[in-house]
């Protein structure tokens, strides 16, 4: 009403639930104090189920098409109707309005999985909504690069977080098995490549009974050798 001070403002109140529907409700709120009155609010009601779908197909407002599967229409006509909803919220819509109100369809319609599938092929189907099924292509494929992203990033870093475990785990092992036998750490390192975390935790628990550093050799080819089998 600021931006748009001659224009007409006229409250509404839409019911879209046919089973919790009454006979009546009240159409107008008042606020009392004694006898001076603070609020007064009035306004237009319409049950959504009293209007067929099939006439508000070519009606340019993005409010209309999201609440379509709202109203009346048989039961043949469903997969029709939600695909208007679609097309028009589409060619009406910014891309940003389009993503965030859509699901209003879905949640008015109650979409199942089989009906999204159904109303896809419907969409890709007609001339007059190429452009949403390519854009839902796209879409398509944007969110699976992301998913793809996210994917690799957590298995990078589980990747990094395990190899780093394992490298601290080696080290710590040469030091104290060189540190043992008195020799350098850097001679003991090569015994344990290709063992895993728990393998080179197993080994720590073992080496301190070894007699000799060819016995701890031994044992690190035999969990090698394990891992292979």
């Amino acid at each position: 009403m600021e931006a748009h001070p001659h224009a007409l403002v006229m409250p509404t109140v839409l019911f879209t639930d046919r089973t919790k529907w009454r006979k009546d409700v009240v159409r107008k709120l008042e606020t009392r104090l004694n006898d001076r009155l603070f609020l007064h609010f009035e306004y237009l009601f319409f049950k959504l189920f009293d209007f067929n779908a099939r006439d508000y197909y070519d009606i340019n407002n993005p409010v209309v098409k999201i609440l379509l599967p709202k109203m009346n229409y048989k039961k043949d006509e469903r997969i029709e109707v939600i695909r208007q909803a679609y097309s028009g919220l589409f060619q009406l819509a910014s891309s940003g309005l389009f993503d965030k109100y859509v699901d209003f369809i879905d949640v008015y319609a109650e979409v199942s999985e089989q009906e999204q599938e159904n109303l896809y092929h419907e969409i890709i189907q007609h001339k007059e909504t190429v452009m949403l099924a390519q854009y839902i292509r796209d879409k398509g494929m944007q969110q699976g690069m992301q998913q793809g992203m996210q994917q690799g990033m957590q298995q990078g870093m589980q990747q990094g977080m395990q190899q780093g475990m394992q490298q601290g785990t080696m080290k710590l092992l040469s030091r104290q098995i060189a540190r043992r036998f008195q020799i350098s750490p850097d001679s003991v390192h090569p015994m344990f490549a290709g063992l895993t975390t728990d393998q080179l935790e197993e080994l720590g628990e073992q080496f301190v009974d070894a007699e000799s550093l060819d016995e701890i050799r031994g044992w690190a080819e035999e969990k090698r050798l394990s891992r292979i089998q």
